[in-house]
């Protein structure tokens, strides 16, 4: 069992990582989903790896760019994960969408106020952070249409991947599961 959950594991970096570095649109990424399915399924450590994981590996053949504006990028996705957490012990279709998208607005809020602290593209004034968000709502549009797409891609594979498990091996002697 600890061997497969490593495989699993292991295969959603390389989807992370794969998904990252194929051509999509700005900001369809699977990383804000895998924080979100890791902190449903997995460990603490293991939820609290993938994201960083995928990003940093991928990140490698992308390229890096200003540590502080990377601190929140990554800081969205431990975030996400955290959500994930909570989201363990409230799961239904509404809750995992809503915090699918409440994943998405964190990370255009906390990366894009980044954007506008840390690099020289805005004004430092309120106006300044006004028009870094404004410019930046087609990413949110792009963010938003990947974390659900994903999230339902994930989530709904694996629930499922549950249903069938259960339905196959099932006895028909008591109808009791035998994994």
């Amino acid at each position: 069992m600890k061997n497969s959950k490593f495989v699993i594991a292991l295969l959603f970096v390389l989807i992370g990582v794969s998904l990252r570095l194929i051509p999509h649109a700005p900001n369809f990424a699977p990383i804000a989903a895998i924080a979100l399915f890791g902190g449903v399924y997995f460990s603490k450590k293991t939820a609290l790896i993938l994201p960083v994981a995928a990003m940093f590996i991928s990140d490698i053949f992308i390229g890096f760019y200003d540590i502080k504006i990377m601190a929140a990028v990554y800081g969205s996705f431990l975030l996400s994960v955290i959500l994930g957490l909570w989201l363990k012990n409230h799961k239904k279709w509404h809750t995992v969408a809503g915090t699918a998208v409440l994943s998405s607005v964190l990370f255009f809020l906390i990366t894009n106020f980044a954007v506008w602290a840390f690099s020289p593209w805005y004004a430092k004034t309120f106006s300044g952070l006004i028009q870094c968000y404004i410019m930046a709502l087609p990413f949110l549009k792009n963010s938003l249409l990947g974390d659900l797409f994903y999230t339902t891609v994930f989530f709904g594979t694996y629930e499922l991947a549950i249903i069938w498990v259960k339905k196959r091996f099932k006895t028909k002697e008591n109808n009791a599961v035998l994994v």
